[in-house]
C-alpha cells in the first residue's frame, strides 16, 4: 500500500533532518542528491522545515557559481537545550549542549559517603542548574543520566541496591520536580557507555558487540544487530556475578564477592598489582588504574611488571571467554577505568589468549573514549530523545 501524501511528507522531512544532523549543514541541492527527492520536493519539505521552527539558513556554500552562491541549511541548534549526567559514588559530572550535541558548558561537583541524601541530591540537582545557566539554556528540553546499578525494564527507574547510594536513586525523582518541563530519564552506566562506543568509538563498524567494563565495578554490556539487549529484569550483562575458578567462594544474590568481580574488578587488580610489586604514580585517581598504567609504560619480557599484565590478562580472559562462548558477539571492548589503563597492551594480551581458549573467532579491543564515555552516551541519548519528539516520528 503506498504512503499517503501525509506519510510521505513526515518520512521526507524525518530523512532530511537526520541528513542535517549527521552531515552538518546542507544546500537544497544536496539534499536534493542525498535523498533522491525532486526539486519541488525538496524545496516544499525546505519551507516546511523552516516555518516549524527546525532548519534555518545558516550560510552559503563556498563554491562560486553563476548567480547567488546556494543558501546552506542547518538544524536550529538552540531550539533545546540537554543535559548529561554521569553520576558516580564519589561525585556528580554534567554537561549542558545544544539540540545537534555542542557541549555548551560543563562541571563536576565531588559528593562525599557522608554528605547525607538530601544534602547529596540537592548538591547534584544545584550542579545541574548552574550549568544550564551558565550554557545561557533557560529551560532543559531533555536531561540523561547515566548511573551504576540495575535499570527496571517496567518503570525505567533505578533498582534499589545495598552497594549504592540513596542519593543516585532519589536523583531523579528531585530533577523531575525541580526541572518540570524536562524529560529525565536514566541508564546504567556501562550500556551508555556502550552506545557511545558504538556510535562514537572503537565498535562504530560492528552492530553485535559487549563492552566489558573493569573499574570500581565490574559488568558488561550487549550490543546484538544493533541493539542494546537489557534482559527481563534489566539485569543482561551482571557479569561480576558470574562464578568463577580462582575466586575465595561463590558469589551471592546481593554481594558478587566469589565472582568473576573478585578478580579482576579495581580492589582486586590493586591486590594483584601489589603483589608483584606495582606500584601506581603518586596523586593516581584509581590505585588500579595508575598501577596498569605503570606496569603499561614500562613492562619488558620477564619483569615483574610483565608478570603482572600477564595475570591480569589470563583473569580478564576468563570473562571474555564466557561473554564468547555464550553470544559469538565476534567483538569485545575493554572499557571501564582498568580496561582504558590496559589499552591495546592488554587487549592483546587477552586476544592472544581468547584465540588459545576459545574455538569462536572475537576480536578484543580497547575502549577508544577514554573516561568521557558513560557522559558521551547520556548526552547521545537525551539527543536522540529530543530529537525524536522536536523533529517527529512517522
Amino acid at each position: 500500500m503506498a504512503a499517503s501524501p501525509s506519510t510521505a511528507r513526515a518520512l521526507n522531512d524525518r530523512l532530511a533532518l537526520r541528513l542535517l544532523q549527521q552531515e552538518g549543514p546542507l544546500t537544497a541541492g544536496q539534499l536534493k542528491q542525498l535523498t533522491g527527492l525532486s526539486r519541488p520536493s525538496v524545496a516544499d519539505l525546505v519551507e516546511r522545515l523552516t516555518a516549524a521552527g527546525l532548519i534555518a539558513v545558516v550560510g552559503e556554500a563556498g563554491e562560486q557559481r553563476r548567480g547567488p552562491n546556494a543558501k546552506l541549511y542547518g538544524i536550529v541548534a538552540d531550539r533545546a537545550h540537554l543535559a548529561a549526567l554521569d553520576v558516580r559514588t564519589e561525585g556528580v559530572t554534567v554537561v549542558v549542549s545544544d539540540l545537534v550535541g555542542t557541549v555548551l558548558a560543563e562541571a563536576a561537583v565531588p559528593i562525599t559517603g557522608d554528605a547525607g541524601t538530601g544534602p547529596a541530591v540537592e548538591q547534584a540537582v544545584a550542579l545541574v542548574e548552574r550549568t544550564a545557566k551558565e550554557a545561557g539554556a533557560d529551560r532543559l528540553h531533555t536531561v540523561g543520566i547515566g548511573a551504576p546499578g540495575l535499570i527496571d525494564p517496567a518503570s525505567g527507574e533505578l533498582r534499589d541496591s545495598i552497594s549504592l547510594p540513596e542519593w543516585h536513586r532519589r536523583l531523579v525523582a528531585a530533577l523531575q520536580e525541580r526541572l518540570p518541563e524536562a524529560r529525565v530519564s536514566v541508564e546504567n552506566e556501562t550500556n551508555l557507555a556502550a552506545l557511545a562506543e558504538q556510535r562514537d568509538g572503537a565498535a562504530r563498524d560492528r552492530d553485535t558487540f559487549v563492552l566489558l567494563w573493569l573499574g570500581h565495578g565490574t559488568g558488561a554490556a550487549v550490543i546484538l544487530d544493533g541493539t542494546l539487549r537489557r534482559g527481563a529484569s534489566g539485569g543482561t550483562g551482571e557479569i561480576g556475578f558470574l562464578p568463577v575458578p580462582g575466586t575465595r567462594g561463590m558469589p551471592s544474590a546481593t554481594d558478587c564477592e566469589g565472582g568473576f568481580h573478585s578478580l579482576v574488578g579495581a580492589p582486586a587488580v590493586a591486590e594483584l598489582a601489589a603483589r608483584h610489586g606495582v606500584a601506581p604514580p603518586a596523586g593516581s585517581a584509581s590505585e588500579a588504574a595508575g598501577a596498569v598504567r605503570a606496569a603499561v609504560a614500562a613492562a619488558p619480557p620477564g619483569s615483574a611488571h610483565a608478570r603482572f599484565l600477564d595475570t591480569l590478562a589470563d583473569r580478564v580472559t576468563v570473562g571474555v571467554a564466557s561473554v564468547v562462548a555464550l553470544l559469538d558477539p565476534g567483538c569485545v571492548v575493554l572499557g571501564g577505568e582498568v580496561g582504558r589503563a590496559g589499552g591495546e597492551t592488554l587487549a592483546a594480551r587477552v586476544r592472544s589468549r581468547l584465540a588459545v581458549v576459545s574455538p569462536l573467532p572475537a576480536e578484543v579491543r580497547p575502549s577508544t573514549l577514554g573516561g568521557t564515555a558513560v557522559l558521551r552516551g547520556a548526552l547521545l541519548t537525551a539527543r536522540d530523545r529530543a530529537q525524536e519528539e522536536l523533529f517527529g516520528t512517522p
